[in-house]
């Protein structure tokens, strides 16, 4: 059912118009907790906005509920709203030129991060229990990191996006938000569909390279909850994450995510040029000129990496990195500033994106007055190890 319109979303996190709200399944494991759905999600006889309101009025209703939604309903979660996302999902800012920028609980003069933003924001300000969300390139890492909360790009393809608008697909992934790691599990067991018993972890490298990058003061910042995860196993070591540097890592992202987007979008912009606003602009262009030999040199890229890290992880190893190159930038920050931060954060959230890893961010710094997160790469299909890693060191919490 839809409840009644009001203005109580001092978040500014909900989409406008009537709140969306749908009563889960009795008696389920997550029954009495309610949930945000990125609007990027369908739920039957609704329209998705996509983070832009042409979008909005040219795709009619949804005919079905998007599969991860109906999950959560199934296990008696209710559905308490859709939130605001970036345009097209194709930011990672979290400031939409039509809808405006939902609220950083955590630092309210800062970016909440994006494009799933307004979930992380109702997640962070208490409105609801935790948030449905979606991350290609890393739009529920950084949110999480810039908002102080868990969040999670689980392992490619291990929960389905049926019902959920594609941004690229070999990128996107469906992932949560919460503010306890016992929650935060329990929601991911239901999403992942797994009761297996978590391994702990036989290794942790800490990626050196990626500590460099993001800089001293997030080093420093981070250097309690290093020590901390350090103790989660018998050994540790030091590795360069891109030993060749990040630069040809972050290239092969941007090409083979904007193929993709294009592919996906391109007829749509193309027909109904829609109003972007800046940077989401710039990139749509971007993506458009792409062409077939940039695409195939990003491949070879992308294998390199693959290679790389699938063989640092093994079976049994945790990568540890910042998951943010720092606090969240401030609201209305220059466009070049904005620019070179969205570089910084991509050279360190694409590695998990190119190699369809799992890598949560966990809320365990605090930069410049701000959450900062730390954050864990595991290999393939080995998420409910990162849900325990999380529960080990936010006991409590």
């Amino acid at each position: 059912m839809t409840g009644a319109n009001t203005n109580d979303d001092p978040l500014g996190a909900f989409c406008p118009g009537p709140r969306l709200r749908i009563g889960g399944a009795p008696g389920g494991p997550l029954t009495g907790l309610t949930f945000t759905a990125k609007d990027s999600f369908d739920v039957a006889g609704h329209r998705t906005g996509n983070g832009h309101p042409v979008w909005l009025t040219t795709h009619e209703p949804a005919a079905e509920t998007a599969w991860p939604v109906q999950c959560l309903l199934d296990a008696g979660a209710d559905l308490d709203g859709k939130t605001q996302c970036d345009e097209i999902q194709y930011s990672l800012n979290g400031e939409n030129d039509h809808y405006g920028t939902p609220r950083n609980p955590a630092a309210p003069d800062r970016v909440p991060g994006g494009s799933s933003s307004g979930s992380v924001s109702a997640v962070a300000g208490g409105a609801v229990d935790f948030g449905l969300a979606v991350d290609c390139g890393g739009s529920v890492r950084i949110p999480a990191s810039y908002c102080g909360v868990l969040g999670l790009r689980p392992t490619h393809g291990r929960i389905s996006g049926h019902g959920c608008v594609a941004l690229a697909p070999s990128f996107d992934t469906i992932g949560w938000f919460a503010r306890d790691s016992g929650l935060f599990e329990r929601v991911g067991r239901v999403l992942l569909g797994d009761d297996s018993e978590a391994r702990p972890p036989g290794r942790i490298i800490i990626a050196e390279d990626a500590f460099a990058l993001a800089g001293d003061e997030v080093r420093s910042a981070l250097d309690d909850a290093v020590n901390a995860v350090r103790a989660l196993a018998g050994q540790v070591s030091a590795a360069q994450l891109a030993p060749d540097g990040f630069e040809p890592r972050l290239n092969a992202f941007r090409i083979l995510q904007g193929a993709e987007i294009w592919a996906q979008h391109g007829e749509w912009v193309t027909e109904h040029q829609p109003d972007f606003g800046p940077g989401v602009r710039e990139r749509f262009e971007m993506a458009a000129r792409i062409g077939t030999d940039e695409v195939a040199g990003a491949r070879r890229a992308r294998d390199e990496a693959i290679q790389h890290t699938r063989r640092l992880l093994g079976d049994d190893a945790l990568i540890c990195l910042p998951a943010a190159a720092g606090a969240a930038p401030r609201l209305a920050a220059p466009a070049e500033e904005v620019d070179q931060f969205r570089s910084r954060a991509l050279s360190l959230l694409s590695t998990a994106g190119l190699c369809s890893l799992p890598q949560i961010s966990l809320p365990l710094g605090t930069i410049e007055g701000c959450p900062l997160g730390l954050s864990l790469i595991a290999p393939p299909n080995r998420d409910v190890d990162l849900l325990a890693v999380a529960r080990a060191l936010m006991p409590g919490k």
